[in-house]
């Protein structure tokens, strides 16, 4: 991209500074510095180059070099004042543009993952920022030990790995909520699961979660929603995968959508183990445990440090108290299925 030509504008009185600076060996004034720095950021503002800017000072103080009635030093002097000044209005307004560039993509971020701005409006702004809400689109959470900001170095690490990876890809990363997110188009599966490993590697083994791509602006907050809820679900099932897909969770929210009914199967089928001597949370962790080992007591037993014997003795008391055996294929699903919502509703810990 061509540099935009350089008005003279933006030397505006530098020669007569010069020619003055000649004449008496006084420094710049106040009044000279702070034009100085208008003019800076009006260059800034501008779209040019800093480099381009500080060449043309130059080039200027040297058709513009003044005789010997003042020592050469002083001249220089007074050109390091200006060209600085000059600098320090120049980053000023690029300070100033970065900080409203983040203002805006912050509000953006806000508005599309909370779905509460105009559909159009949300459109258009998405364009400036990499995404075309025509197309369906897939979020990743992830959320390590700290909170998160825009600016913080895991987050400029994902940005840069991804990047490096997968080039100008339409791919947004920010935060939210002190996680990190990554929005990508529906069809590029490979970009989340990337993020997902340099998110889970720079939060230090921080999980992440990756919700389904769904069509339209709804779409992106649809996912968004997928994927928190994944990740409130590992907490309560107490997964320990590092990558959850929401697509693998489903079953999850079905049994849940009545909540009444599944809290009347958890009493039916495990209430009566909190007549157990020391409550239900024991013989409900066997239950949970001996599931997660695909029924398989000696691996059941390992993962309890408990003998085989000692968890066969515990399953038996289960058998007894509930009237149901977990070695019974047909007593099985209905005992897991509760378990599965007993985590759900963090029951017995919390009344149903």
């Amino acid at each position: 991209m061509t540099e935009p030509e350089i008005s003279e504008e933006y030397l505006d009185g530098y020669a007569q500074i010069l020619a003055e600076v000649s004449a008496t060996g006084r420094r710049l004034t106040r009044d000279e510095l702070d034009s100085r720095r208008a003019l800076g950021e009006q260059a800034a503002e501008a779209g040019h180059g800093l480099r381009a800017l500080v060449g043309r000072h130059l080039a200027a103080t040297r058709a513009a070099w003044p005789g010997a009635s003042a020592a050469p030093d002083r001249v220089l002097a007074a050109v390091e004042q200006a060209v600085d000044a000059f600098a320090e209005g120049y980053e000023r307004a690029q300070r100033l543009a970065v900080r409203q560039e983040e203002a805006a993509r912050r509000e953006f971020i806000d508005d599309l993952l909370h779905g509460r701005s105009d559909l159009g409006r949300l459109a258009a702004r998405a364009e400036r920022f990499g995404l075309r809400l025509s197309q369906a689109h897939a979020v990743a959470v992830a959320e390590g030990a700290e909170a998160y900001e825009d600016t913080d170095h895991v987050t400029r690490r994902v940005d840069r790995e991804l990047i490096g990876r997968f080039g100008d890809r339409r791919i947004l990363i920010a935060t939210k909520d002190g996680r990190l997110i990554c929005i990508v188009p529906g069809d590029q599966a490979d970009v989340l699961t990337h993020f997902a490993k340099q998110a889970h590697a720079a939060t230090e083994g921080g999980r992440v979660a990756i919700g389904r791509a769904h069509p339209g602006a709804g779409g992106v907050v649809h996912s968004y929603e997928e994927a928190l809820s994944a990740l409130e679900l590992a907490d309560r099932m107490a997964l320990d995968s590092p990558v959850l897909r929401a697509a693998d969770l489903l079953v999850f929210p079905v049994l849940t959508r009545d909540r009444q009914a599944m809290a009347d199967l958890v009493l039916s089928a495990l209430g009566p183990l909190r007549r157990a001597r020391g409550g239900a949370e024991p013989l409900l962790e066997t239950l949970s445990v001996y599931f997660d080992a695909g029924c398989v007591s000696a691996e059941a037993a390992r993962r309890l440090s408990l003998s085989v014997r000692a968890l066969t003795y515990r399953l038996q008391r289960i058998h007894q108290l509930t009237g149901s055996d977990p070695a019974d294929p047909m007593h099985r699903y209905t005992l897991q299925t509760a378990v599965i919502g007993a985590r759900l509703l963090e029951w017995p810990a919390k009344a149903i």
